[in-house]
């Protein structure tokens, strides 16, 4: 599925373009007296019915199955059928809906990489708001590749080689990239080719200029659908995958300034998203149970002291930490 606005989607299958709504079905999450799965032959029967945890059960990137349109594979119009059924996905980025249910909103699935996209100046980069980029990455288990726009406004203040310097120690792949110069545009499009990609940044990081000097007028129609989707308050109204001219596929993600970790993995914790961290997890004095945060004998904290650990990375894990839910502030 590569398209969807106000409650329609459009998925591409054999050459074709299928208009689809949604089974009402998808909106509800069915238990049955046995697993279906197992026994596919056997009447079905609902044992209970619960609300799903997902604003929109189908997402961008999903592959879906759908019944209604015609089976004719040498027509281009644009067909009208029913999702039915989502199928299994790889991953899902995706963000906790605003409101009071712990629901989650998947922004799109299926995806290889998620590129988040900062100025060097004009906007003002937030390198915290890079951390929970890249720490929702982690959670989905989709890699990331940082890229910083706007390198030619860089001054010597900002510290733009430093902060490239401290994420690739730690394993992220830094691109520094003009689209005034043409500095970084070529490793940008490497990046990408081949590969479908969520973009994530906020407006004014150069989004646009750096699709148009990779592939001429993709981010005027990428910057288009955007606009659309940020006159929207915490939803998704309009979202679309764009292929690229060299092969894979870009979604330029809405309304990430809202993005939250709310819930931690098992067996590590919220430092276990933060990869320079993993190697210390279980080696303070209260094991797993510590938080690395207000704890005595902290192996995390003194990895932090010690320069082994970027204290801008440790302010960052705690910052996040500390608005969880059920966290002190």
């Amino acid at each position: 599925m590569f398209r969807k606005s106000l409650g329609m989607y459009t998925i591409h299958t054999d050459g074709r373009i299928v208009q689809c709504s949604i089974s009402s079905k998808l909106r509800k999450n069915l238990e049955y007296w046995w697993d279906v799965s197992q026994s596919p032959g056997m009447h079905k029967r609902v044992k209970q019915v619960h609300d799903i945890r997902e604003v929109d059960p189908v997402a961008i990137g999903d592959h879906v199955r759908f019944v209604g349109a015609p089976d004719d594979a040498q027509s281009h119009c644009a067909d009208e059928g029913m999702i039915v059924e989502v199928l299994p996905r790889r991953n899902a980025f995706s963000r906790p809906a605003a409101g009071r249910k712990p629901i989650e909103q998947v922004i799109v699935a299926n995806v290889d990489q998620v590129m988040p996209v900062f100025a060097a100046r004009e906007p003002t980069p937030k390198w915290r708001q890079l951390d929970r980029y890249i720490a929702a990455a982690e959670l989905a288990g989709v890699p990331s590749i940082i890229c910083i726009n706007k390198i030619d406004l860089a001054q010597a203040e900002d510290s733009i080689d430093e902060i490239a310097a401290m994420y690739g120690h730690v394993g992220y792949r830094v691109l520094l990239t003009s689209a005034t110069t043409g500095e970084g545009i070529d490793a940008f499009a490497e990046a990408l080719r081949g590969r479908v990609t969520a973009l994530t940044g906020r407006s004014g990081v150069g989004k646009t200029s750096l699709l148009n000097a990779m592939q001429p007028e993709l981010g005027l129609r990428v910057g288009q659908v955007s606009q659309a989707t940020g006159k929207g308050r915490h939803t998704t109204s309009q979202l679309e995958m764009f292929p690229l001219a060299g092969g894979g596929a870009i979604v330029d993600t809405p309304g990430m300034r809202e993005f939250e970790i709310r819930h931690e993995p098992a067996g590590g914790g919220l430092a276990s998203l933060f990869v320079e961290m993993r190697p210390y997890i279980g080696q303070c004095r209260f094991g797993l149970g510590c938080e690395h945060w207000h704890e005595p004998d902290c192996a995390i904290k003194e990895a932090t002291e010690a320069g082994e650990i970027a204290q801008m990375r440790y302010d960052s894990y705690v910052h996040i930490l500390r608005h969880m839910p059920g966290k002190r502030h």
